[in-house]
């Protein structure tokens, strides 16, 4: 039975993907053993079957040991074990949500509705090394992929809006600091219907630039405001964040070398605390009928949901709100611009510790222990 090592399983995304995997009942038909960085010897979470006390993480002998390695405790963890492993003649598959080996020739993101030729491809030729991507990006190609995959698209830009979570745990929990903050500060002004609307902002104002107000992880206060920067500044201008989304696309679907799509924008952080919203324009190389790209679309995968361009729909089914904790890539407010009829903009959101996250990770996990079964 195949033998896979969990490390990283109890942060914000392992979280995730443990929850994941015991709904679908994905822990059979493989021996698990799981790892820790800080509690060895210790027990282990209860997952429903009896597994041994945790193993140390940086045992590189035991890691050895496994045929898998699932990990989700970032990069400096997969740059600091990876090559020893690989030193010591491990030839096993090494499954990672960070983002330090994304771009390797020897990697491939793993979005499996959109690229599973590129997967099965890669595994046929002998790749271990298969990397989540980038949270946007990967929501993107659930909602439009297939435009591309069909070679309809001549570029895209991308405007997203990303919520706390994106950046971590002790940033949600700031960001919730933040909103506390304000609401005591507040309180006594918002309860009184005869003070002015306009004292209250000032008053709000004066609480988020205050000295006293909680920012230590983000950059800038987000309660009640944006940051519109994520990442480090690069050569070009863009954020690193902004970088991802044309190359990470492109080699998701390997047309890197081929002929690459431009996709470029901005990448803003706004005060929602789960799911990550992009607004989409879209230049098309030929004019296509919005029922035909919407039908496109809804046949690309179960998951992504056309939501029709009115008020109440938008309201109900297309904000952040209505896809955390689900699988559910919204898709809407999709035209035509008045640009031209090749131009086409669209807005998307979906839960980033999911499709963004976790769930590519879970799926390529599963689809390696059934080809390595079967083999």
């Amino acid at each position: 039975m195949l033998k896979t090592g969990f490390v990283g399983w109890r942060g914000m995304v392992g979280s995730v993907l443990m929850n994941r995997m015991i709904e679908e009942n994905d822990f059979c038909g493989f021996e698990p053993l799981f790892f820790t960085t800080s509690q060895a010897g210790q027990k282990c979470s209860d997952i429903g079957i009896d597994i041994p006390v945790l193993q140390d993480a940086y045992d590189i002998s035991k890691l050895c040991q496994m045929d898998i390695i699932v990990t989700c405790q970032g990069s400096s963890y997969t740059e600091k074990v990876l090559p020893d492993l690989r030193k010591c003649g491990w030839n096993g598959f090494w499954i990672d949500a960070a983002s330090k080996m994304r771009m390797d020739k020897d990697s491939i993101i793993v979005l499996d509705p959109v690229n599973s030729e590129v997967i099965d491809n890669a595994i046929s030729s002998g790749i271990k090394n298969f990397i989540g991507g980038n949270c946007t990006v990967s929501l993107m190609l659930m909602a439009v992929g297939i435009l591309l995959k069909k070679g309809l698209v001549d570029w895209i830009t991308t405007m997203t809006y990303q919520s706390a979570s994106g950046a971590g745990a002790k940033n949600m929990r700031e960001l919730l600091s933040q909103m506390n903050c304000i609401g005591e500060k507040l309180k006594n002004l918002v309860d009184d219907p005869q003070v002015p609307i306009l004292a209250i902002d000032k008053k709000v104002t004066q609480t988020i630039l205050s000295s006293t107000f909680p920012v230590k992880n983000f950059p800038a206060p987000l309660a009640g405001s944006a940051i519109p920067f994520i990442d480090k500044l690069m050569d070009s201008g863009q954020t690193r964040e902004e970088w991802k989304g044309c190359a990470e696309t492109n080699k998701i679907l390997q047309t890197t070398t081929d002929k690459p799509v431009p996709i470029d924008g901005i990448c803003v952080r706004i005060g929602a605390m789960r799911c990550h919203s992009q607004a989409l324009t879209i230049k098309l190389n030929e004019n296509i009928d919005l029922d035909e790209i919407c039908q496109m679309i809804e046949e690309s995968n179960k998951w992504v949901k056309i939501i029709p361009n009115t008020p109440d729909d938008t309201a109900k089914y297309l904000t952040p709100a209505a896809v955390a904790g689900n699988l559910n890539i919204a898709l809407g407010r999709i035209r035509k611009l008045n640009i031209g009829p090749k131009y086409l903009s669209a807005f998307t959101v979906g839960d980033q510790l999911l499709w963004g996250a976790a769930e590519p990770i879970r799926r390529i996990f599963k689809i390696i222990v059934l080809k390595q079964t079967i083999s």
